[in-house]
């Protein structure tokens, strides 16, 4: 089990959310939005922000450093290291496993991502084998697009997803960010999509519009 970062919202959370962050932070780094993010007539959320292994990371000399996996080159979507996101794939699917363990089923876990993060859980949560409630994909890409397209669950098959990125982003290109979402919604599903005039980060209007989308999923899922 990955070392995390935990906080909750209020006693016996409901819902939980599970967020990676990008190459090089660590699960400290999405922590202070929380407040932001979160309407006070929610139910609990617990928010699990685990921290990356520590790898070399070839496009940066070799450094080690907190990644989901190696990235090989500047261009970012080619010689993708695929044994990497495996395993972190195996990764997410022990952290889903240890909140439904403790009693937040599949359908109500949300799985979220910036950058090499939001990779991260687009290619886990479209694979799982359950129903959750909604994957939040920031700043990132989809890799390993067309094993998912024979991977991919069928439990998830429809399931929406929030996807956002910085329209003058040059870490990871908006054009990537568009292509993914060209992609998932060809195969069905119901992409939220928004472009902010920023670069590779998030911002105020970014979290406002997630904190709409989150609630939304929420009221669906439990009315009450």
């Amino acid at each position: 089990m990955l070392d995390c970062v935990q906080t909750e919202t209020g006693a016996d959370p409901r819902f939980a959310v599970i967020w990676l962050h990008g190459l090089g932070a660590d699960g400290n780094d999405f922590g202070p939005i929380v407040p932001e993010l979160v309407d006070k007539d929610w139910p609990a959320i617990r928010f699990v922000f685990p921290h990356a292994p520590r790898r070399p990371v070839t496009v940066n000399g070799g450094m080690n450093m907190r990644a989901w996996y190696d990235i090989t080159g500047m261009e970012i979507a080619q010689k993708q290291d695929e044994i990497g996101i495996r395993a972190s794939m195996a990764e997410v699917e022990t952290l889903i496993a240890r909140e439904v363990a403790r009693g937040i089923p599949a359908s109500r876990i949300f799985l979220a991502g910036f950058s090499q993060g939001a990779a991260m859980v687009l290619s886990a949560g479209l694979r799982h084998a359950q129903t959750l409630a909604g994957i939040i994909a920031l700043s990132g890409y989809l890799p390993l697009e067309q094993q998912l397209a024979k991977e991919r669950s069928t439990a998830n098959a429809g399931l929406p997803l929030f996807i956002a990125h910085g329209s003058v982003d040059p870490v990871v290109p908006q054009v990537l960010g568009m292509l993914a979402r060209d992609f998932l919604r060809s195969l069905g599903h119901a992409v939220e999509w928004r472009s902010y005039p920023m670069a590779h980060q998030v911002c105020a209007e970014e979290i406002a519009d997630l904190r709409q989308w989150i609630g939304q999923r929420i009221t669906a899922i439990a009315p009450d």
